[in-house]
């Protein structure tokens, strides 16, 4: 298993992958099923033939850039176990952030109707739900394949959600809500073509949000400036490029707005109070 380990990272580390030792062990704990624990006490025992050859059925997934994720029966993210492939985009850690930031702001903690925009995957959705099991979660996507995803990734949870088909807020218009939260496609369109090989597995659908980024962000701002409850909050994952200027944008429609860091100092989430108070 150590032998098997050490030479997958090395592969993937000449591969370019950027996390070569963590990825090798994944996939060793995967195939496996062994802890950590485990792997150490029997690192020098050998491979069964089945396990090597899957080992190396999934390392060159992994070579050719396969997201780690979808090699994977499921991740943890968030407090949920998702499963990740092609219908939506891989949630990544800076989401989990925005999760955490909306569940640490007094204004919104204990929201009793919460809405997820663009919900992928579902995972807002489901770790939200899965911390406040009080509030009753919508998710609405423009995607019928992410939500089918998201669909399964609730029962995998044994979570109730209730998932809506269409554009941002327009599948539950006429509801109120006392948070929503967000991860709208935010890159710039030039970003096209100059991304991580990786991302190039996620839905552009998912990714791209116009010449700044921004196209999709203001269509929410505007519909959630209608939907959301007195002293309601919309929180925002955008680009650490953007965020600040969106921020102010809001701001000068009324909105007291304001951005915070993610883990890496980037300027990218942002908290809006409603227009109209």
């Amino acid at each position: 298993m150590r032998e098997w380990q050490t030479q997958a990272a090395a592969q993937l580390d000449a591969a370019g992958v950027t996390s070569p030792r963590s990825d090798a062990e994944a996939l060793l704990a995967e195939v496996t099923g062994l802890s950590r624990t485990e792997r150490l006490l029997r690192a020098h025992e050998p491979l069964s033939s089945t396990d090597s050859a899957r080992l190396d059925r999934l390392l060159a997934r992994r070579l050719s850039r396969e997201p780690l994720q979808y090699l994977l029966d499921a991740v943890d993210w968030g407090g949920v176990r998702l499963r990740c492939d092609p219908r939506a985009l891989i949630p990544r850690p800076e989401t989990e952030w925005l999760l955490h930031l909306a569940l640490s702001d007094p204004a919104a903690s204990q929201a009793a109707e919460v809405a997820d925009i663009g919900t992928g995957s579902g995972a807002l959705a489901l770790g939200w739900k899965a911390a406040r099991p009080g509030s009753r979660v919508t998710a609405t996507d423009l995607s019928a394949q992410a939500l089918a995803l998201a669909a399964e990734n609730a029962a995998l949870n044994g979570l109730n959600v209730a998932f809506a088909q269409g554009n941002l807020l327009e599948p539950v218009a006429g509801q109120a809500f006392d948070l929503i939260l967000s991860n709208p496609p935010y890159l710039p369109d030039s970003d096209t073509g100059t991304l991580d090989p990786e991302v190039d597995h996620d839905p552009a659908l998912a990714l791209y949000g116009g010449t700044d980024g921004l196209t999709l962000a203001r269509r929410l701002a505007a519909q959630a400036a209608g939907a959301l409850t007195p002293g309601g909050v919309l929180w925002l994952e955008l680009d650490g490029r953007n965020a600040t200027d969106f921020a102010a944008e809001l701001a000068g429609q009324g909105w007291l707005a304001e951005v915070h860091p993610d883990l890496a100092g980037r300027q990218r989430f942002v908290r809006a109070l409603r227009a109209t108070q």
